[in-house]
Order: C-alpha cells, then structure tokens, then sequence
C-alpha cells in the first residue's frame, strides 16, 4: 500500500517552518508501516533546505520515505513542466488537514492494518464512554473488581 503523509501538523506539531515536537506514536506507527512492507510518500509543502531538515528529521527516527513529494523515488530526479500533475497516486493520505481532524497515529494504525473506518473507531469509543462503569470490563489483573461486581447482582 502506497501511503502519503504530511510533515507539518501530522508526523510533528505544525511549528513550521521551525520542526515541532513529534506527536505520540507518530514515528513508532511509521516504522510499522515500513516494516510491513508499505511504501511511504512524505508529501509535504517544504522544500529546498526546509525539505532536506524535515527529511533529515525523520531519518534520525527510522523513517526513511520511498518518495517525497512524488509517485516514485525517479519523479524527483526529473525536471518538471508547467503541465506536469502534482497529484500523488497513493491508498491514503494522512493530513492534519482532514475534514474530521486527525485521528490519533494508534487509531491511524487501526484504520489502515485492521481495516476500519474512522467512524467504526468513534462508535467503539463512545460506547466505551456511556457504558455504567460497575459493567465496563476490568483487566484480568483487577480480580478483586470482578468479584464484586458478580456479588451485586
């Protein structure tokens, strides 16, 4: 799967054209993704010196791109025309600039290895949060929750 992702706002905190602190888990997600074999587009509005400290950035992390700014890593070697498109053919676009926001990179990960929609993932959550607490699932380390809450009924 061909994944786009923006710097600014996304990988880090929007700071630009400074580098923000990186957002939970952003780096961690990335690494899984190239791990499992999915190519990674940064595709970010940095250029020149900007492009090469982001770049930079990230490679200190473990995330190396397959293509910045481009479908295929030989796209930045050529010399653009005025007609050439700058649309990115990939599976998903990661942008904090999405109509709902941006998901969590842990609900990221869930979106694109497990398949779900962003809509799945808000339901699964609010019914966590309206669930009445002496019925929400404790972990098996809570035995003594357990219990009691079998003795009430």
């Amino acid at each position: 799967m061909v994944i786009a992702v923006d710097f600014d706002g996304t990988i880090v905190e929007d700071r630009y054209p400074e580098i923000g602190e990186e957002r939970p888990f952003a780096t961690e997600v990335l690494r899984k993704f190239i791990q499992k074999r999915h190519k990674l587009v940064l595709w970010t509005v940095r250029n020149g010196k900007l492009l090469d400290e982001a770049l930079k950035w990230c490679e200190e992390r473990g995330v190396q791109f397959y293509a910045v700014n481009s479908d295929s890593p030989e796209m930045m070697k050529e010399e653009r025309s005025k007609y050439h498109s700058y649309k990115l053919n990939a599976d998903v676009f990661i942008d904090d600039k999405n109509v709902s926001g941006l998901p969590t990179w842990t609900e990221i990960y869930e979106i694109v290895e497990h398949g779900k929609s962003y809509a799945q993932i808000i339901r699964h959550q609010t019914k966590k949060e309206l669930q009445p607490e002496d019925e929400r699932p404790y972990p098996s380390w809570m035995f003594w929750k357990k219990s009691k809450n079998k003795r009430r009924r």
